[in-house]
């Protein structure tokens, strides 16, 4: 409990979290500070493709034997956790087709922001983990979204305004975070870790300051959302808290079992935890247009994602480090 304790304190002064808050209190004390929309751009292409960058260099590095249970053990969340969580919206939340499949698709999908925060999270504890992460968070992507779209149009046809399969799949695979990670993992697995040196100084030195940078942004954009938790409901709340929880617990197991460090288990029950808000977003209005937008941003932004940043990160680590013994 000590353990926990400490490390929920660490966690909680850290930079990033800190930055984030003063986001949020920024937004609520009604400050005129804001970011203007090409930095927040700048930035969330920099965090991504430093991610593929530097998992692409380690996969180079990475035998078959050490990735391939991770792996599969990722695309198993990917397929399972969107499937459940559309279930229980539909049955115990009482929500429609089209809102619990678009809440199942960010939930089922991964938050790449959470992903680095949980990388700069153990590296201030100076705790090690895979460098191959970064490779999970694309498989991670994309196959959540797709499942939990097709139950969708499995239950209703695609109403008119919505996007056909192929729209909706060149949508997904072309998206700003789809190809500046795996561009990003190409270029460092051809590059290796020599090609990875050379862009060191721009790459990996400053990721935790463009970080900090981009979660005082997520901050504020997070606090904007806290108006809508009225017409999210208590059940959403609820739901933003508890399914993170549970999901969380399940991929630190599924890591414990696929043989991952305590590092790389914690990671992946944070990827699993976490809710999309930028793929998923942009899948979900082009495929189901009549999904109320109130219900999956409040609950990926304003709910799971500072719970998972604030709570998660070091409720995840002390799981892991609890079932490796």
């Amino acid at each position: 409990m000590a353990d926990l304790w400490e490390t929920l304190r660490l966690g909680l002064l850290s930079p990033m979290v800190l930055a984030f808050g003063l986001g949020v209190a920024a937004t609520l004390l009604k400050s005129d500070l804001k970011f203007p929309g090409e930095v927040y751009t700048a930035l969330s292409i920099y965090l991504l493709f430093a991610i593929g960058l530097k998992g692409g260099a380690e996969l180079a590095q990475t035998a078959l034997a050490d990735f391939w249970a991770p792996a599969l053990a990722t695309l198993a969340l990917g397929v399972a956790v969107p499937v459940w969580c559309y279930a229980i919206l539909r049955r115990l939340g009482g929500f429609g087709v089209a809102d619990a499949a678009a809440l199942a698709a960010h939930y089922g999908s991964v938050s790449a922001v959470t992903f680095s925060a949980s990388l700069t999270f153990l590296e201030s504890l100076q705790l090690p983990y895979e460098g191959f992460l970064p490779t999970l968070v694309a498989l991670l992507e994309v196959p959540a979204i797709i499942i939990a779209l097709a139950i969708a149009r499995r239950q209703q046809p695609a109403e008119p305004g919505g996007a056909g399969w192929g729209g909706l799949l060149h949508e997904l695979l072309t998206s700003k975070s789809i190809v500046l990670l795996l561009g990003g993992l190409a270029i460092g697995f051809l590059g290796g870790p020599a090609g990875l040196a050379q862009v060191a100084p721009f790459f990996v030195d400053p990721f935790r300051g463009a970080l900090t940078l981009f979660l005082l942004e997520m901050g504020m954009v997070a606090a904007q959302r806290f108006r809508d938790f009225r017409k999210a409901g208590g059940f959403l709340a609820g739901f933003g808290i508890g399914m993170p929880v549970l999901h969380g617990a399940l991929g630190v197991w599924l890591g414990t079992l696929a043989g991952l460090s305590v590092g790389g288990s914690m990671v992946l029950g944070v990827l699993a935890a976490s809710a999309s808000y930028i793929a998923a977003p942009a899948a979900v209005r082009l495929a189901l247009p009549q999904a109320n937008p109130s219900y999956y941003l409040t609950a990926s932004l304003a709910i799971t994602f500072p719970f998972n940043l604030v709570i998660g990160l070091p409720l995840y680590l002390e799981l892991a480090r609890w079932l490796h013994g």
